[in-house]
């Protein structure tokens, strides 16, 4: 069962060995293949093997790249997650409006109450107000309950000057975290076969991640936590290592305490399984 992340921070060659990564910098280190679920390469001075980056790619490893200033840039995803993958292309690209339209109302449905439930922990009283969202959300959102619930949810936690998008500390904790959540759905929708360009409510032609920025909506939540808790902390490697390894926390989802790594695989399932008319309704999950 793939269940470690693996972050590499400094000069390093990676390579492949007998099932085995294996990791040459001051001293060698090896960790079995079979036990990384991501692998997250912080440094700009480690090198990889092509024979070590084809077997991340056959088995399904995230593999996410960071920048000069370590924060990530690109993921390694292989190109054909299953050997039924045009099948499945065939079936995304005929998703009828009425199911698209349905399961992302649930999505945000899904969405705003994990963030009334975590103003609700905190005895915020905006949490009320995020209540009344989700009991007004009409199909497809088309009143934007989502979009006034990220505004009220925001200022709630962080003061009513706090902004999305500013350069701060704040912001890049939650960018950075929101990074790690996308890579990981971003393995489990290729693993299913499917395209992340093609979304069913993002469409941005210049967005490679449409489908996943879809997804990943309810789970944004996790970081939120986080970063929450951590509101005086300095954005430095000890924080963003706090963030990767709330991928390491357990939620409850269909009945069964599940890593989150392995929830959103059990939910982005069951998302397609209502894109292709197999369920009504999504999973949730709750902590």
């Amino acid at each position: 069962m793939s269940w470690r992340i693996v972050i590499v921070s400094s000069r390093a060659k990676l390579d492949y060995r007998m099932d085995y990564l294996v990791v040459r910098g001051e001293e060698e280190k090896r960790v079995h293949i079979s036990e990384i679920g991501t692998l997250i390469i912080e440094s700009t001075a480690v090198s990889m093997t092509a024979a070590l980056l084809g077997q991340l790619a056959d088995r399904n490893i995230t593999v996410v790249f960071c920048d000069n200033k370590r924060n990530p840039s690109c993921q390694l995803l292989p190109l054909y997650g299953v050997y039924n993958a045009s099948k499945c292309l065939r079936n995304q690209i005929t998703w009828t409006d009425e199911r698209k339209t349905n399961v992302w109302t649930q999505i945000v449905r899904d969405k705003i109450y994990q963030q009334y439930c975590f103003l609700k922990e905190l005895d915020l009283p905006e949490s009320e107000l995020l209540n009344s969202y989700v009991n007004e959300l009409c199909e497809g959102d088309a009143t934007n309950r989502e979009g006034h619930a990220a505004k009220v949810y925001f200022n709630a936690l962080y003061g009513k000057a706090f902004k999305r998008g500013r350069d701060d500390s704040v912001n890049s904790a939650l960018n950075y975290g929101y990074s790690i959540i996308l890579s990981a759905f971003n393995r489990e929708i290729v693993a299913e076969g499917y395209l992340t360009q093609i979304g069913i409510f993002h469409s941005s032609e210049q967005n490679f991640f449409n489908l996943t920025c879809d997804f990943m909506e309810p789970y944004r939540i996790i970081i939120d936590r986080v970063v929450y808790a951590n509101v005086e902390r300095p954005f430095d490697k000890d924080y963003k290592r706090i963030l990767v390894e709330a991928l390491n926390e357990k939620v409850t989802i269909d009945g069964k305490k599940q890593y989150i790594t392995n929830a959103i695989k059990i939910y982005v399932s069951s998302v397609f399984d209502a894109l292709c008319g197999e369920r009504k309704s999504i999973l949730t999950y709750e902590f």
